[in-house]
């Protein structure tokens, strides 16, 4: 089934577990953006532009995977040395994530474009990888900014880890790897959301 892109009011106040009207008042004073439909009074609000308001007021993401069909979209991108396999297993069982993988630039660069991560994990230890090439390549496409990108760098110190954030990662994963840091990322950096 396909991801629901845009939302009723009804819909959006039931994810912010607030009244339908509510939803109409922040939309009629431009606090959340969205559209009318032609002849219609009624509103609908880009899922991309729920996202955003709910960010910028502080209200939980959680909720998002109310929405029929939403997916959370990851690429992995990992020579397949990385110890990351059992934690996206028990990810994809805890929660509605579809997987696919990369090995190297060029797969990377072609599956950003056709499958749309929401989140990209890095096995910054990939030799067939430049991550700063990477990184460089997603903050300069429009198309492609809102991927979020995060560092699985094995054993690092805190050092390390903010050089790393340093050079754009959005978040960085180090071993042991588990399912809940990998579902974290999602509502702290990450959300089902496409490029609009």
């Amino acid at each position: 089934m396909r991801r629901k892109d845009v939302l009723t009011t009804g819909e959006v106040a039931k994810i912010c577990c607030v009244a339908p009207r509510t939803v109409s008042k922040w939309f009629d004073s431009g606090q959340l953006k969205g559209y009318r439909i032609p002849g219609s009074r009624d509103r609908r609000i880009p899922l991309g532009q729920l996202i955003k308001f709910m960010k910028e007021n502080g209200i939980p993401l959680t909720r998002l995977s109310m929405i029929e069909g939403t997916t959370r979209r990851v690429l992995l991108v990992t020579s397949g040395d990385c110890n990351i396999d059992k934690a996206l297993g028990g990810a994809v069982q805890a929660d509605h994530l579809q997987i696919e993988t990369a090995e190297n630039d060029f797969q990377a660069g072609i599956q950003s474009m056709r499958f749309k991560p929401h989140l990209i994990l890095l096995d910054i230890n990939n030799r067939a990888v430049d991550a700063d090439k990477v990184i460089k390549t997603l903050r300069s496409d429009p198309s492609l900014a809102h991927i979020r990108v995060v560092a699985l760098a094995g054993q690092i110190d805190s050092r390390q880890r903010r050089m790393l954030l340093s050079k754009g990662f959005d978040a960085v994963l180090s071993e042991p790897y588990n399912p809940e840091d990998i579902l974290s990322l999602f509502d702290e950096i990450a959300s089902p959301v496409d490029s609009e």
